[in-house]
């Protein structure tokens, strides 16, 4: 097995080496972190993305990242908050720092070409089964995160403190991290001094580091409709009331929402998913199923669009003649705040990685759409715990250039063709992630 293969003498001694903190700032620690990718990770990278698993499902995954961990030499729960995983270790003073990982995939058919493209399948918590792809890089994160346990063990002399490496469930839902808060994370394990956490982004060349002194991503509302109606044969609508035809009544006037309702300086998106109703041509259903993803980039729109969609969806049914106890139903079924990265951590980390990775690669942060992070919950008001997270670059100049001159579009996360370049974005998350921790906890 991968976990116990021998690390070969070369590699040892490179590890070895890092023990002092001058090195351990040096090209070399990332010659080193190049050295284990080839040597280890690389497979274990491959692995974890032919093998994904659904949110809430990660016990494949979850019990492989509890085995690396402990192998790295951390003292390991399972099962926080679910499929949760904690790694903590303690190396003298100083301060607590949660690394966050989160594993799960998405029920995606993978198209990408790659020669380790998942074929896998699963039943998910709604018991159909579905194709599984680690469509947003989430193998990545994992993958670095061993990368980084594997490095920090073998240099404790440079840093002094305690870690707690979190790897977290159903972030593709917005549920994980509060699910293992709830099941009492910062109470079992400490309360973080810190929290880091980076997402490897499919729309920024290799080698860059970024991350916002402010908003890093937007919030996120996953919102159901049930749209009743009265069921009748097709070629007698008036008999009935169509819900297909109330539906769309409703998915048109949300968009009003945005357009006329939310300050044009406040971003926000209403976006409709998905839209099921009726089994055949010639029969009006009695219902339809709506279902909606809701960005906003602060708290405040993002109430004001949660109550919007509610009133025009329970009043277009109102003025369609649904009675009064059988109106559209408005479930908001998971989310997640806005993400906030604390400015002065992350103006000091973002000087810690100008100087790790230089000017031109570090570009200031430019948010790019109304992604969201359930991050948001380690980090949010009620913990104050500081939270630093970073965007690091998964796709080679090169396609952005074909791209440009009329090559193949770049794949975007969420996407059947989505693939990063796995080397440059595991040896880069890692070499950041260890110029964070050393910043925070530096033994000199």
């Amino acid at each position: 097995m991968l976990l116990t293969r021998h690390i070969t003498t070369v590699f040892a001694i490179a590890m070895a080496s890092l023990m002092t903190p001058a090195f351990a700032h040096g090209a070399a620690l990332m010659s080193s972190i190049e050295a284990d990718y080839d040597e280890y990770l690389e497979e274990l990278f491959i692995h974890f993305h032919e093998n994904p698993e659904l949110s809430f499902l990660e016990t494949k995954t979850a019990s492989r990242m509890a085995d690396e961990l402990r192998a790295a030499g951390l003292e390991v729960t399972e099962n926080v908050g679910g499929t949760g995983v904690v790694g903590m270790v303690q190396n003298g003073d100083g301060p607590l720092i949660l690394l966050r990982a989160d594993m799960d995939g998405l029920p995606i058919e993978e198209k990408s070409g790659l020669d380790y493209a998942s074929t896998a399948t699963q039943v998910g918590l709604d018991g159909v089964e579905y194709p599984v792809m680690h469509a947003c890089g989430h193998d990545v994160h994992i993958t670095s995160m061993v990368g980084t346990a594997r490095q920090l063990m073998a240099m404790r002399d440079a840093w002094s403190g305690t870690l707690m490496f979190v790897v977290q469930p159903a972030e593709e839902r917005v549920g994980g991290a509060k699910a293992m808060l709830e099941d009492g994370l910062y109470e079992r394990f400490g309360t973080p001094d810190y929290a880091l956490a980076f997402h490897v982004a499919s729309m920024l060349p290799t080698g860059v580091v970024t991350a916002s002194e402010g908003i890093q991503y937007s919030s996120a509302d996953s919102v159901d409709i049930l749209v009743p109606g009265v069921g009748a044969h097709g070629a007698s609508p008036h008999t009935g009331r169509d819900p297909v035809y109330i539906g769309s009544q409703i998915v048109t006037a949300l968009q009003s929402i945005v357009s006329r309702e939310v300050m044009p300086l406040s971003p926000s998106v209403i976006t409709v998913g998905a839209f099921h109703a009726g089994s055949k041509h010639n029969i009006i259903s009695d219902h339809a199923d709506l279902q909606l993803t809701v960005r906003a980039n602060d708290e405040r729109v993002r109430e004001q669009v949660l109550a919007a969609i509610e009133r025009v969806a329970v009043n277009v049914g109102r003025a369609h003649g649904l009675s009064e106890d059988n109106l559209p139903k408005v479930t908001v079924s998971e989310g997640t705040p806005v993400t906030y990265n604390d400015p002065a951590l992350a103006r000091r980390l973002n000087g810690v990685m100008r100087t790790t990775f230089g000017e031109d690669a570090t570009p200031p942060y430019e948010q790019r759409g109304m992604g969201a992070e359930d991050f948001a919950y380690f980090v949010s008001e009620d913990t104050g715990v500081p939270g630093y997270y970073f965007a690091v670059g998964g796709t080679p100049q090169a396609a952005f250039d074909a791209a440009a001159e009329g090559g193949p579009p770049v794949p975007s996360h969420h996407s059947p063709l989505f693939k990063i370049a796995p080397r440059e974005s595991i040896t880069v998350g890692t070499r950041a992630m260890i110029a964070a921790v050393l910043d925070l906890a530096s033994s000199e």
